[in-house]
């Protein structure tokens, strides 16, 4: 079974052919509402937004309850799903796995996964780090020192 596609039409196609525009549903998933000056919009019926929303959290509540049930199993599957992990130093896989079941469960309970996204972009980039022998060195060999206090932009 594959996913319904994903069209992608001109914010102003919607302004100017309301009706064929969300007609469009009908045969996609969503509308990807391209926009020139400001990020994209997507278009979806209420039922297909209510039906995600409920499928992300049943799967974010399953997720937790294996984890509680096994705490080493999310930590060993993590890489088949997400790759860069392998990058990560135990320690920080297993930190990483813990904040991420976490924060899924937390996220879903509110309805915005916003900070799961967020969680999941600081830890890659925190694997880009490890994979990268000379951005590694660079960022732990020096201590950074602190520059002092640095005052408002008004006072500058």
């Amino acid at each position: 079974m594959t996913a319904a596609p994903l069209e992608s039409v001109p914010f102003s196609e919607l302004l100017r052919q309301p009706a064929e525009t969300t007609e469009r549903l009908t045969r996609a998933r969503a509308v990807r509402l391209r926009r020139r000056d400001a990020a994209d919009l997507m278009l979806m019926s209420a039922d297909r937004a209510e039906a995600e929303a409920e499928v992300i959290d049943v799967t974010a509540r399953l997720l937790a309850s294996i984890a509680r049930r096994d705490p080493t199993l999310v930590r060993e599957m993590l890489p088949t799903a997400l790759p860069w992990v392998r990058f990560l130093p135990a320690a920080d896989a297993d930190a990483m796995a813990d904040e991420f079941v976490a924060t899924t469960e937390a996220a879903a309970a509110i309805g915005n996964t916003a900070a799961v996204s967020q969680l999941l972009i600081e830890w890659r980039h925190t694997a880009e780090i490890h994979a990268d022998p000379d951005l590694h060195r660079a960022l732990t060999e020096q201590p950074l020192s602190d520059f002092g206090p640095v005052p408002r932009p008004d006072e500058a």
